[in-house]
Protein backbone atom coordinates (compact mmCIF):
# COMPACT_ATOMS: atom_id res chain seq x y z
CA UNK A 1 0.00 0.00 0.00
CA UNK A 2 1.35 3.41 -0.95
CA UNK A 3 2.11 5.82 1.86
CA UNK A 4 -0.22 8.45 0.37
CA UNK A 5 -3.08 5.93 0.32
CA UNK A 6 -2.31 4.88 3.89
CA UNK A 7 -2.28 8.46 5.16
CA UNK A 8 -5.53 9.23 3.32
CA UNK A 9 -7.25 6.25 4.91
CA UNK A 10 -5.96 7.27 8.33
CA UNK A 11 -7.36 10.76 7.94
CA UNK A 12 -10.72 9.42 6.75
CA UNK A 13 -11.09 6.97 9.66
CA UNK A 14 -12.80 8.76 12.59
CA UNK A 15 -11.98 5.90 14.96
CA UNK A 16 -8.29 5.98 14.07
CA UNK A 17 -8.00 9.75 14.41
CA UNK A 18 -9.89 9.87 17.73
CA UNK A 19 -7.77 7.05 19.17
CA UNK A 20 -4.47 8.56 18.00
CA UNK A 21 -5.31 12.09 19.20
CA UNK A 22 -6.45 10.92 22.64
CA UNK A 23 -3.38 8.73 23.12
CA UNK A 24 -0.96 11.41 21.94
CA UNK A 25 -2.49 13.92 24.36
CA UNK A 26 -2.40 11.42 27.23
CA UNK A 27 1.19 10.33 26.58
CA UNK A 28 2.45 13.89 26.15
CA UNK A 29 0.79 15.02 29.37
CA UNK A 30 2.25 12.08 31.28
CA UNK A 31 5.73 12.33 29.75
CA UNK A 32 5.99 16.07 30.41
CA UNK A 33 4.32 15.98 33.84
CA UNK A 34 7.64 16.35 35.75
CA UNK A 35 8.06 19.73 34.04
CA UNK A 36 4.77 21.25 35.15
CA UNK A 37 3.69 19.37 38.28
CA UNK A 38 3.83 21.72 41.26
CA UNK A 39 3.31 19.17 44.02
CA UNK A 40 5.24 16.28 45.53
CA UNK A 41 2.93 13.35 44.80
CA UNK A 42 4.00 11.48 47.94
CA UNK A 43 4.03 14.39 50.42
CA UNK A 44 0.97 14.78 52.66
CA UNK A 45 -0.75 18.02 53.62
CA UNK A 46 -3.58 17.44 56.06
CA UNK A 47 -4.63 21.09 55.84
CA UNK A 48 -5.79 20.36 52.29
CA UNK A 49 -7.40 17.03 53.19
CA UNK A 50 -10.25 16.22 50.77
CA UNK A 51 -10.07 19.74 49.37
CA UNK A 52 -12.63 20.36 46.64
CA UNK A 53 -11.47 20.99 43.05
CA UNK A 54 -10.77 24.62 42.17
CA UNK A 55 -10.76 23.85 38.41
CA UNK A 56 -7.58 25.83 37.68
CA UNK A 57 -8.82 28.95 39.48
CA UNK A 58 -5.40 29.08 41.16
CA UNK A 59 -3.55 27.60 38.20
CA UNK A 60 -1.31 24.59 38.74
CA UNK A 61 -0.37 25.86 42.19
CA UNK A 62 -3.86 24.99 43.41
CA UNK A 63 -5.72 21.69 43.31
CA UNK A 64 -7.59 21.69 39.95
CA UNK A 65 -9.01 18.20 40.58
CA UNK A 66 -9.07 18.44 44.37
CA UNK A 67 -7.02 16.70 47.03
CA UNK A 68 -7.24 13.20 48.48
CA UNK A 69 -7.62 12.01 52.07
CA UNK A 70 -3.99 12.87 52.84
CA UNK A 71 -4.05 16.24 51.13
CA UNK A 72 -2.13 15.11 48.06
CA UNK A 73 -2.94 16.77 44.74
CA UNK A 74 -5.20 14.51 42.66
CA UNK A 75 -4.14 15.97 39.29
CA UNK A 76 -0.44 15.39 39.96
CA UNK A 77 -0.99 11.87 41.22
CA UNK A 78 -3.29 11.19 38.28
CA UNK A 79 -0.63 11.81 35.64
CA UNK A 80 2.23 10.25 37.58
CA UNK A 81 0.01 7.21 38.14
CA UNK A 82 -0.90 7.17 34.46
CA UNK A 83 2.78 7.11 33.52
CA UNK A 84 3.37 4.21 35.91
CA UNK A 85 0.45 2.24 34.44
CA UNK A 86 1.47 3.02 30.87
CA UNK A 87 5.06 1.87 31.43
CA UNK A 88 3.84 -1.47 32.77
CA UNK A 89 1.29 -1.81 29.96
CA UNK A 90 3.79 -0.99 27.19
CA UNK A 91 6.34 -3.45 28.58
CA UNK A 92 3.78 -6.25 28.93
CA UNK A 93 2.36 -5.64 25.45
CA UNK A 94 5.75 -5.59 23.73
CA UNK A 95 6.89 -8.78 25.47
CA UNK A 96 3.57 -10.52 24.74
CA UNK A 97 3.55 -9.47 21.08
CA UNK A 98 7.14 -10.62 20.48
CA UNK A 99 6.82 -13.96 22.27
CA UNK A 100 3.34 -14.63 20.89
CA UNK A 101 4.49 -13.86 17.34
CA UNK A 102 7.44 -16.25 17.60
CA UNK A 103 5.26 -19.05 18.99
CA UNK A 104 2.53 -18.44 16.42
CA UNK A 105 4.96 -18.44 13.49
CA UNK A 106 6.66 -21.65 14.63
CA UNK A 107 3.40 -23.48 15.35
CA UNK A 108 1.72 -22.37 12.15
CA UNK A 109 4.65 -23.15 9.88
CA UNK A 110 5.97 -26.40 11.34
CA UNK A 111 2.81 -27.93 12.83
CA UNK A 112 3.21 -31.46 14.15
CA UNK A 113 3.91 -32.42 17.73
CA UNK A 114 5.51 -29.05 18.58
CA UNK A 115 2.33 -27.30 17.49
CA UNK A 116 0.21 -29.69 19.55
CA UNK A 117 2.29 -29.19 22.72
CA UNK A 118 2.36 -25.40 22.48
CA UNK A 119 -1.34 -25.17 21.68
CA UNK A 120 -2.19 -27.35 24.68
CA UNK A 121 -0.15 -24.96 26.83
CA UNK A 122 -2.20 -22.12 25.32
CA UNK A 123 -5.41 -24.00 26.15
CA UNK A 124 -4.25 -24.42 29.74
CA UNK A 125 -3.39 -20.74 30.16
CA UNK A 126 -6.62 -19.69 28.46
CA UNK A 127 -8.62 -21.76 30.96
CA UNK A 128 -7.16 -19.71 33.84
CA UNK A 129 -8.53 -16.14 34.12
CA UNK A 130 -5.64 -13.70 33.74
CA UNK A 131 -6.58 -11.72 36.84
CA UNK A 132 -6.83 -14.87 38.97
CA UNK A 133 -3.49 -16.14 37.66
CA UNK A 134 -1.86 -12.77 38.41
CA UNK A 135 -3.28 -12.71 41.94
CA UNK A 136 -1.87 -16.18 42.64
CA UNK A 137 1.61 -15.32 41.34
CA UNK A 138 1.77 -11.99 43.16
CA UNK A 139 0.58 -13.63 46.38
CA UNK A 140 3.42 -16.16 46.15
CA UNK A 141 6.37 -13.98 45.14
CA UNK A 142 5.29 -10.50 46.23
CA UNK A 143 4.31 -7.38 44.37
CA UNK A 144 6.67 -5.19 42.36
CA UNK A 145 6.71 -3.61 38.92
CA UNK A 146 8.92 -6.40 37.53
CA UNK A 147 6.61 -9.02 39.04
CA UNK A 148 3.59 -7.40 37.42
CA UNK A 149 5.29 -7.28 34.02
CA UNK A 150 6.36 -10.93 34.27
CA UNK A 151 2.97 -12.11 35.50
CA UNK A 152 0.88 -10.28 32.92
CA UNK A 153 3.27 -11.26 30.11
CA UNK A 154 3.11 -14.93 31.13
CA UNK A 155 -0.50 -15.15 29.94
CA UNK A 156 -0.69 -12.16 27.59
CA UNK A 157 1.11 -13.89 24.71
CA UNK A 158 -1.52 -16.62 24.27
CA UNK A 159 -4.07 -14.68 22.21
CA UNK A 160 -1.33 -13.30 19.96
CA UNK A 161 0.14 -16.77 19.39
CA UNK A 162 -3.24 -18.15 18.37
CA UNK A 163 -3.89 -15.21 16.05
CA UNK A 164 -0.51 -15.39 14.29
CA UNK A 165 -0.76 -19.18 14.01
CA UNK A 166 -4.14 -18.89 12.29
CA UNK A 167 -2.76 -16.29 9.88
CA UNK A 168 0.27 -18.44 9.03
CA UNK A 169 -1.85 -21.55 8.46
CA UNK A 170 -3.82 -19.59 5.89
CA UNK A 171 -0.83 -18.35 3.88
CA UNK A 172 2.02 -20.86 4.34
CA UNK A 173 0.92 -22.84 1.26
CA UNK A 174 0.51 -19.79 -0.98
CA UNK A 175 2.51 -19.61 -4.20
CA UNK A 176 5.00 -16.99 -2.99
CA UNK A 177 5.91 -19.12 0.05
CA UNK A 178 6.18 -22.31 -2.04
CA UNK A 179 8.39 -20.47 -4.51
CA UNK A 180 10.72 -19.38 -1.70
CA UNK A 181 11.03 -22.96 -0.49
CA UNK A 182 11.76 -24.23 -4.02
CA UNK A 183 14.50 -21.61 -4.40
CA UNK A 184 16.14 -22.90 -1.23
CA UNK A 185 15.40 -19.88 0.96
CA UNK A 186 16.27 -20.42 4.61
CA UNK A 187 13.35 -21.19 6.88
CA UNK A 188 14.14 -18.24 9.14
CA UNK A 189 13.96 -15.90 6.16
CA UNK A 190 10.65 -17.39 5.05
CA UNK A 191 9.23 -16.91 8.54
CA UNK A 192 10.34 -13.30 9.02
CA UNK A 193 10.46 -11.99 5.45
CA UNK A 194 7.56 -13.82 3.81
CA UNK A 195 5.07 -14.84 6.52
CA UNK A 196 5.47 -12.31 9.32
CA UNK A 197 4.84 -9.17 7.19
CA UNK A 198 1.47 -10.63 6.21
CA UNK A 199 0.43 -10.85 9.89
CA UNK A 200 1.38 -7.30 10.93
CA UNK A 201 -2.09 -5.81 10.41
CA UNK A 202 -3.75 -8.35 12.69
CA UNK A 203 -0.86 -8.01 15.13
CA UNK A 204 -1.37 -4.24 15.35
CA UNK A 205 -5.10 -4.67 15.95
CA UNK A 206 -4.37 -7.27 18.61
CA UNK A 207 -1.77 -5.02 20.27
CA UNK A 208 -4.20 -2.11 20.60
CA UNK A 209 -6.77 -4.38 22.27
CA UNK A 210 -4.04 -5.87 24.44
CA UNK A 211 -3.06 -2.42 25.70
CA UNK A 212 -6.60 -1.74 26.90
CA UNK A 213 -7.01 -5.16 28.51
CA UNK A 214 -3.62 -5.03 30.24
CA UNK A 215 -4.13 -1.60 31.76
CA UNK A 216 -7.47 -2.78 33.15
CA UNK A 217 -5.89 -5.87 34.75
CA UNK A 218 -3.04 -3.78 36.19
CA UNK A 219 -5.59 -1.32 37.60
CA UNK A 220 -7.60 -4.15 39.13
CA UNK A 221 -4.49 -5.58 40.81
CA UNK A 222 -3.48 -2.18 42.17
CA UNK A 223 -7.03 -1.61 43.39
CA UNK A 224 -6.83 -4.89 45.32
CA UNK A 225 -3.49 -3.87 46.82
CA UNK A 226 -1.52 -6.46 44.79
CA UNK A 227 -0.18 -4.20 42.06
CA UNK A 228 1.77 -0.96 42.28
CA UNK A 229 2.39 -0.33 45.96
CA UNK A 230 1.94 3.01 47.77
CA UNK A 231 3.28 5.63 47.96
CA UNK A 232 3.86 5.22 44.20
CA UNK A 233 0.58 6.29 42.60
CA UNK A 234 -1.29 4.28 39.99
CA UNK A 235 -4.87 4.52 38.85
CA UNK A 236 -5.83 1.38 40.74
CA UNK A 237 -4.61 2.52 44.14
CA UNK A 238 -5.95 6.04 43.49
CA UNK A 239 -9.43 4.58 43.04
CA UNK A 240 -8.94 2.26 46.00
CA UNK A 241 -7.82 5.12 48.27
CA UNK A 242 -10.87 7.17 47.35
CA UNK A 243 -13.58 4.54 47.56
CA UNK A 244 -14.34 5.32 51.23
CA UNK A 245 -14.95 8.97 50.32
CA UNK A 246 -17.12 8.43 47.27
CA UNK A 247 -20.08 10.22 48.86
CA UNK A 248 -18.20 13.09 50.51
CA UNK A 249 -15.34 13.62 48.03
CA UNK A 250 -16.21 11.90 44.74
CA UNK A 251 -13.49 13.77 42.82
CA UNK A 252 -10.86 11.48 44.34
CA UNK A 253 -12.36 8.54 42.41
CA UNK A 254 -13.92 10.30 39.43
CA UNK A 255 -10.65 11.74 38.06
CA UNK A 256 -8.72 8.43 37.75
CA UNK A 257 -11.90 6.58 36.75
CA UNK A 258 -12.60 8.94 33.85
CA UNK A 259 -8.93 8.91 32.80
CA UNK A 260 -8.94 5.10 32.79
CA UNK A 261 -12.12 4.97 30.73
CA UNK A 262 -10.78 7.47 28.18
CA UNK A 263 -7.49 5.58 27.83
CA UNK A 264 -9.14 2.18 27.30
CA UNK A 265 -11.61 3.68 24.82
CA UNK A 266 -8.74 5.34 22.97
CA UNK A 267 -6.96 2.01 22.53
CA UNK A 268 -10.19 0.37 21.38
CA UNK A 269 -10.86 3.20 18.91
CA UNK A 270 -7.30 2.84 17.63
CA UNK A 271 -7.76 -0.89 17.06
CA UNK A 272 -11.00 -0.33 15.13
CA UNK A 273 -9.31 2.43 13.15
CA UNK A 274 -6.34 0.24 12.22
CA UNK A 275 -8.73 -2.43 10.97
CA UNK A 276 -10.54 0.13 8.84
CA UNK A 277 -7.29 1.56 7.46
CA UNK A 278 -5.88 -1.79 6.38
CA UNK A 279 -9.18 -3.36 5.31
CA UNK A 280 -8.70 -4.52 1.67
CA UNK A 281 -12.39 -3.78 1.03
CA UNK A 282 -11.70 -0.11 1.71
CA UNK A 283 -10.89 1.21 -1.75
CA UNK A 284 -11.06 4.92 -0.88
Amino acid sequence: MKMSTLLRRMRKSPMFMIGVILLIIMILLCATSPLWIQWDVTATDLRSRLGAPDFFANGLSGHPFGADALGRDVLSRLFVGDWTSLKITFAVTIISMIFGSVVGLICGYYGGILDSILMRICDLLTAIPQLMFAICIVAMIGSSMSTLIFTLSATGWVATARLIRAQVLGIKNKEFVSASRVLGTKTSRILWKELFPNTITQLMISASGHFGGTILVETNLSYLGMGVQPPTPSWGNLISDGRDYLASAPWVVIAPGVALAITVLAFNFLGDGIRDVFDPKNVN
